[in-house]
C-alpha cells in the first residue's frame, strides 16, 4: 500500500479548511468531429484506466491522523460512476462551455470513491465535442496530471516539454562519487561533494527564510484577495506560442517571463478598472516549481516547491514590466526559494505524520494575507494528439482556487498554442473575461514592442539571429 506524503495530504487539509473550495485540478480537451457514443467512450476508457492505479483506488484514513492516509484498491470500483455525459445549450460556444466547466469543477469529489471524474460534453459549435477530466490535487501536481491525462490519448501523450525535462534530469549525474583506485582523487571527490552539500544546505536555508519572510508580510487590501463563495467562473486566454518566442528572443528572457508579464499587465488593468491603486506589493504570486526527479517522473504524486515573486503591477510600461518580471524571477531562483520550499517539505516528511497534519490543518485555517495570485505553467504536448481517433484541437487547463485567492491562472502549451486557463470566484470576480482579454492584449503589446526593437536593430545594421534559442526553453 502507498501512503500519502505530507504534501499530498496537505491538499486534503486545505480543502477541509474551507467548505467553499474544491481542490481538484482539471483539463478540457476539445475534439474535432462528432462525439462518440457513450458505450464506445466507456470501452475506450476502460482499457486505459487499467494502466493507472490511482483511477481505481480510494483513500483509507486513520483516526486522529496517527498514520498517513493510504491508497487501497476500491473493491466496488465501477467505471460508469466516473464517466458522465453532458450537453451544452445552443449556440455551444465558449461562453456556454466555460459556464459548464465552472459548474462541474466547483463540486467536490466524493472521497468514498476514486478521486477523479470525466465528462463527455456534446453540443459544441462547429462540429466539435469535448472531454473534461477532473482529478483531486492530492493525487498529482501539474506535470503528473498532464502525464495522467496524456495516457488517455491514443498515443499515450507522445513527446512533450515535460519529456524534455525528464531527459535532462536523467542526464544529470547523482549519488556518491564512484570508487577511484587513486586515494587522493577519491578523497578529493568526497570533499567536493561534502562542500557542495553544505553550500546547497545553506542556499536552501536562505531560500526558506526568504519564503517565510514573504509569507509574514501581509499584502495591502485588494479585491483580488479574501473569502470566496462556492460558485466559480472560468475563462481562457489564447496566444500563439510563436509570438511568445519572438518576445522572449527579442528581450532575452524566458517564455515564462513573457507569460507572467502579460498576466501582470492584465491584473494591473483589472485593479485600475475596479478603482484600486496598484502598489509594489499588491500582487505577491505563488509560482509553483517542479522538483520532480527522473526516478519519479511517471509517479502520480506532488513533487513541487514554490517561489513567491511580486509581480510589478505598479509599473505601467509593458517592456519595463517584462524586465522587472525577469529580474524578480531570476532573483527568486538565485535566492534558493524553491530549494527552501523543498527543504520544508522534506522536513514535514521526516516529522511524525500526525504532527505535520495538525500543523497544516492549523495553518490552513489561519487568514492567509500575503499571497494574492496563483500562476502555474505546465508543459504540454509538442504535437497534436488524438483521442479515440478524433483530433484534439485544444487543451484548456483548469486551476483550483483556495486560501483566500479569488483568481488562479494555469498555463499550458499545446502544439503551437499557449493557453491561460483562469478560475475565479463567481461573486467577487465578475470581470474574468476582462482578465482573459487583458492577457491576450498584454502579449500583443509585448509583441509590438519586440517587432519595433527588431526594426531598430535591423536599421542600425545589427540583425539578430532568426532562430536563436529562447532562454530557459
Amino acid at each position: 500500500m502507498e501512503q500519502l506524503t505530507a504534501l499530498d495530504a496537505g491538499f486534503l487539509e486545505v480543502e477541509d479548511s474551507d467548505p467553499h473550495v474544491s481542490l481538484a485540478v482539471g483539463g478540457v480537451s476539445i475534439m474535432e468531429g462528432p462525439a462518440p457514443g457513450y458505450d464506445e467512450f466507456v470501452a475506450a476508457f476502460a482499457e486505459r484506466v487499467q494502466s493507472m492505479p490511482r483511477c481505481r483506488q480510494v483513500l483509507r484514513t486513520h483516526p486522529l491522523d496517527l498514520r498517513p492516509p493510504e491508497w487501497v484498491d476500491d473493491p466496488h470500483f465501477d467505471l460508469s460512476r466516473h464517466l458522465h455525459r453532458a450537453a451544452l445549450p445552443k449556440p455551444g460556444g465558449d461562453a456556454e462551455l466555460f459556464e459548464m466547466v465552472a459548474t462541474l469543477m466547483e463540486r467536490r469529489l466524493d472521497r468514498e470513491r476514486p478521486l477523479w471524474d470525466c465528462w463527455i460534453i456534446e453540443g459544441l459549435s462547429d462540429d466539435r465535442w469535448a472531454v473534461l477530466t477532473k482529478i483531486h490535487h492530492c493525487i498529482a501536481d501539474g506535470i503528473a496530471t498532464t502525464q495522467m491525462l496524456a495516457r488517455f490519448s491514443d498515443n499515450g501523450g507522445g513527446g512533450s516539454y515535460a519529456t524534455d525535462i525528464h531527459r535532462s534530469a536523467r542526464a544529470v549525474p547523482s549519488g556518491p562519487p564512484k570508487w577511484n583506485p587513486n586515494p587522493v582523487a577519491f578523497l578529493g571527490a568526497m570533499a567536493r561533494g561534502a562542500l557542495g552539500a553544505a553550500a546547497a544546505a545553506e542556499h536552501a536555508a536562505l531560500g526558506l527564510a526568504e519564503l517565510t519572510a514573504s509569507l509574514l508580510r501581509p499584502a495591502p487590501w485588494s479585491s483580488l484577495h479574501g473569502p470566496v463563495t462556492t460558485m466559480r467562473r472560468y475563462s481562457v486566454a489564447r496566444v500563439a506560442l510563436a509570438d511568445l518566442r519572438k518576445v522572449a528572443r527579442a528581450f532575452d528572457v524566458t517564455l515564462n517571463d513573457v507569460a507572467l508579464a502579460a498576466i501582470t499587465s492584465s491584473y494591473r488593468q483589472i485593479l485600475l478598472d475596479r478603482g484600486e491603486r496598484p502598489s509594489r506589493n499588491s500582487l505577491r504570486t505563488l509560482v509553483p516549481v517542479s522538483v520532480r526527479t527522473a526516478n519519479r517522473f511517471e509517479m502520480a504524486d506532488n513533487q513541487v516547491s514554490a517561489m513567491l515573486p511580486l509581480l510589478p503591477v505598479d509599473e505601467g510600461d509593458p517592456v519595463e514590466q517584462l524586465r522587472l518580471v525577469h529580474e524578480r524571477l531570476t532573483r527568486a531562483k538565485a535566492s534558493g526559494q524553491s530549494q527552501g520550499g523543498s527543504a520544508a517539505v522534506s522536513a514535514a516528511k521526516a516529522a511524525p505524520f500526525a504532527l505535520s497534519a495538525w500543523a497544516i490543518r492549523l495553518l490552513s485555517r489561519l487568514p492567509q494575507r500575503a499571497v494574492v495570485g496563483l500562476a502555474t505553467n505546465v508543459p504540454g504536448p509538442r504535437g497534436k494528439q488524438t483521442l479515440m481517433g478524433r483530433r484534439v484541437l485544444e487543451i484548456l487547463p483548469i486551476p483550483p482556487i483556495a486560501l483566500q485567492l479569488r483568481t488562479g491562472i494555469a498555463m499550458v502549451s499545446y502544439a503551437d498554442t499557449f493557453v491561460f486557463g483562469i478560475t475565479a470566484d463567481y461573486d467577487t470576480a465578475p470581470d474574468i473575461e476582462v482578465l482573459a482579454a487583458g492577457i491576450e492584449d498584454g502579449v500583443a503589446q509585448l509583441l509590438a514592442a519586440a517587432r519595433a526593437r527588431h526594426r531598430r536593430r535591423t536599421s542600425s545594421g545589427r540583425v539578430p539571429a532568426a532562430h536563436a534559442p529562447v532562454r530557459g526553453e
